[in-house]
């Protein structure tokens, strides 16, 4: 794999952030239309996933003084076609490290408006449903424990 750093990193962070009641807080993409996800992100070159992790909830969200919990499973996926072009030629697969972030309840969250244009807090099967990756599905439904 190449490590030329003109090309994004083949690694990213998903962070769920959900409260003790089982709300899920999912954010909706500019690009493309109708994604919705939880917070997510790119490695720079030289971060960790867990400091990935902290600065994409705070870019994302607003949300900066909540404990993150690295649930310490990662999940390969291919990347897409019209996204391939943001990695260096040989890359095919994005490798996404999953962590968490239980609050008391709802927070105020304030979008970062490059990247995206609304929010929803929805119970955890919904939110599961309504996102458009099978790894974000995934991590919801192992993440957040029904009562």
């Amino acid at each position: 794999m190449s490590q030329d750093t003109h090309f994004r990193r083949p690694e990213s962070v998903l962070v769920v952030v959900y409260t003790v009641a089982g709300e899920v807080l999912l954010l909706l993409r500019k690009q493309p239309l109708n994604f919705w996800q939880s917070v997510t992100g790119t490695l720079e070159w030289g971060e960790s996933p867990a400091a990935a992790a902290s600065r994409e909830l705070c870019e994302e969200t607003g949300i900066g003084d909540a404990e993150i919990v690295d649930r310490r499973f990662s999940q390969r996926f291919p990347i897409l076609p019209n996204w391939r072009s943001r990695y260096a030629p040989d890359v095919e697969e994005n490798l996404e490290h999953v962590f968490s972030a239980a609050l008391p309840a709802r927070l105020s969250v304030t979008l970062h408006p490059d990247e995206h244009t609304g929010l929803l807090w929805l119970p955890r099967d919904a939110a599961a449903r309504k996102v458009w990756s099978w790894t974000n599905r995934e991590a919801i439904l192992s993440v957040v424990r029904t009562t």
